[in-house]
């Protein structure tokens, strides 16, 4: 992993590569590098760098030093071998008759390397992928044919990989291949592109076709060909993305992930949109009837990182508001300890990019038990979201920050949408309140707003704790998992240690880590556990703790306890999490801010995590 990019066409390849390069620098990475084909030398010319982008921008003067209108161009978060401009990517033979980029991880990559040794082959690098470039160079010398070395090669390699592939004796000409790992292709006027994500060919084209497992794409200036394993030509429908251009941009925002904060109403109003209308829920093409919610008796919920929090929060609002058992699992749990599913149920994977390694094993799973699949993911014809048996599309638009945001607030609403529709059709709910939840959930856009204009608070009380060592965040029931996001977003972007606990588990062991000054958070938004909460809070202040209390407008009596207090607009409970998250997110930003970190690529993450 991390980034991929490819042209061939008639404009020069390697501004075109960098400034895709640039638009996918949000996915985290440790070095990059191109190759582009030189048209009067015939030589394929490699440019690598270790570090940011920039400096592979200053070695190769923008692109113009690097001619050529056929490339392929890459950003590594390192896997195997350490960062380093050796290990860079793209990877090649020793002759430079197959240039490859990799994303993703090869599992048999010692077995194969040994092959490769018996065959008279050397390593360069500690990388995976320069065993695959090798291993197609292999089979190219045997057969002649790109795509016979592809496919030869694919049907040896274990684990999950996308190849953007370029052969010496075909001028003119990318190859592309993908099992588990994203990659899509895109045509615009001038040429053809591959890319890992759609932000790094959304100035140059909207209209792009999705790679399916163990397929090829053939690119030249003006065809693209798609082939099956057996080399057989197949069909591929385009696909017209409706993000535009800007979308993608900070648009005057310091930081990407500020603006995505300040997106949120947007993001929370374009997903109620699309499935209330005349104030009725419409699952529409997701295939998801009414039938099918009323015929299950238990729920799943399996996904990684914020998506679980949100998760966690569905757990709550379903089993309350629709009375049915729900099991949540991190997805990289799941797809290892034999999961006992029940007939008459429903796994919900919640993915953002839809291409989460675990979450799309964990998805494959749950298929080979027979048990249906509704995929709640934000990216169109994503892995998961094609291979889903239901789909939910969030309209968050595009995410860069590394940190989600307005992705994990749209991820809310589907499931809030979900345990309404499920309450209705159970009978558990009538008309008027049905209306009463959906007219409050179309007023939520405003609130979250209102809880953004307060933000200079929040920006405040984040540069008195900039050097903290360890912030602590407790809460009960939906509030704990309030509590988990908070933390999370505390932690990946700020690096100070933060820690969500069950508030009610405070005096079982955890309690110990509090001392003179340690920040902790209460979230106390749920009516029926705020004392409860409160006496916790009073527990951990006895012990020197400085309290941040995060409640509802109208329980000011919390200032009785908090030393500082944050209050976010009344709404139903179940739907607390989408207005108290804001400051949370608004106080891991600011603290990142004080610190002088780069917020929106924070150190060792991947905005993606398409490898286990």
């Amino acid at each position: 992993m991390c980034g991929i990019v490819g042209y061939v066409g008639e404009e020069p390849a390697a501004p075109i590569l960098l400034k895709g390069l640039e638009k996918l620098e949000y996915r985290g990475y440790d070095s990059a590098g191109i190759a582009v084909r030189n048209e009067e030398t015939g030589k394929i010319e490699i440019v690598k760098a270790k570090g940011r982008l920039k400096i592979l921008s200053e070695k190769t003067d923008g692109g113009a030093a690097v001619p050529g209108t056929c490339g392929i161009g890459h950003t590594r978060w390192a896997t195997h071998g350490e960062p380093s401009e050796t290990n860079a990517h793209p990877h090649c033979t020793d002759d430079r008759s197959v240039v490859l980029v990799h994303n993703g991880i090869i599992e048999n990559y010692q077995e194969l390397k040994e092959k490769l040794q018996k065959s008279g082959y050397t390593f360069y690098s500690q990388t995976d992928t320069e065993i695959a470039v090798k291993l197609v160079d292999y089979y190219y010398k045997k057969t002649g044919s790109p795509l016979e070395a592809l496919t030869r090669s694919m049907l040896r390699i274990r684990g999950s990989y996308a190849f953007g592939v370029m052969f010496h004796d075909y001028p003119g000409k990318l190859y592309a291949a993908r099992k588990d790992s994203p990659l899509i292709i895109g045509k615009s006027k001038t040429g053809c592109l591959i890319a890992s994500d759609v932000p790094a060919i959304l100035d140059r084209t909207r209209n792009v076709y999705y790679i399916g497992n163990l397929e090829i794409a053939e690119l030249s200036r003006d065809e693209i060909h798609f082939y099956n394993l057996d080399r057989e030509e197949i069909e591929k429908e385009v696909v017209k993305i409706k993000w535009d251009a800007e979308s993608a941009e900070k648009g005057g925002y310091e930081h990407f992930m500020l603006k995505e904060i300040h997106e949120q109403p947007r993001a929370v109003q374009d997903t109620v949109g699309a499935y209330v209308k005349e104030g009725r829920i419409s699952f529409g093409e997701s295939g998801l009837t009414d039938e099918v919610l009323k015929g299950l008796d238990r729920i799943y919920i399996v996904a990684c990182g914020s998506a679980y929090h949100v998760g966690m929060v569905g757990k709550y609002v379903l089993e309350d508001l629709a009375d049915i058992p729900v099991e949540v699992d991190l997805a990289s749990e799941f797809r290892y300890r034999n999961p006992k599913l029940v007939p008459n149920s429903m796994v919900i994977i919640v993915s953002q990019s839809g291409e989460t390694a675990d979450s799309l094993a964990a998805l494959r799973l749950t298929k080979e038990r027979g048990i249906p699949v509704l995929g709640i993911v934000n990216v169109l014809g994503s892995s998961i979201a094609r291979e889903s048996d239901y789909i939910m599309y969030t309209y968050a638009g595009p995410e860069i920050s590394v940190a989600t945001t307005k992705a994990y607030s749209a991820q809310l609403i589907a499931v809030y949408l979900l345990a309404i529709q499920m309450a209705f059709v159970k009978g558990l709910i009538d008309e008027k309140r049905y209306g009463e939840l959906l007219a409050e959930l179309g007023r939520l856009p405003e609130k979250i707003q209102k809880t953004l204009d307060d933000k200079d608070r929040i920006q405040w009380f984040a540069s008195k704790y900039a050097n903290a060592k360890d912030i602590f965040f407790i809460g009960r029931g939906i509030d704990y998992a309030i509590s988990l996001e908070g933390s999370l977003k505390m932690k990946e972007i700020s690096y100070i240690h933060s820690e969500a606990y069950a508030a009610g588990e405070l005096k079982h062991g955890t309690i110990s880590l509090i001392e003179d000054g340690t920040l902790v958070v209460g979230v106390v938004t749920q009516k029926a556990l705020f004392e409860k909460t409160i006496s916790n809070m009073v527990e951990v202040k006895s012990r020197g703790a400085y309290l941040m209390g995060l409640t509802l407008y109208g329980n000011y009596n919390i200032e009785d306890t908090a030393d500082f207090s944050v209050y976010v607009p009344k709404t139903e409970q179940y739907f607390t999490t989408s207005l108290a998250i804001i400051p949370l997110q608004l106080m891991g930003y600011y603290v990142s801010v004080a610190k002088g970190l780069d917020v929106d690529k924070p150190r060792n993450l991947a905005k993606s995590v398409t490898v286990e």
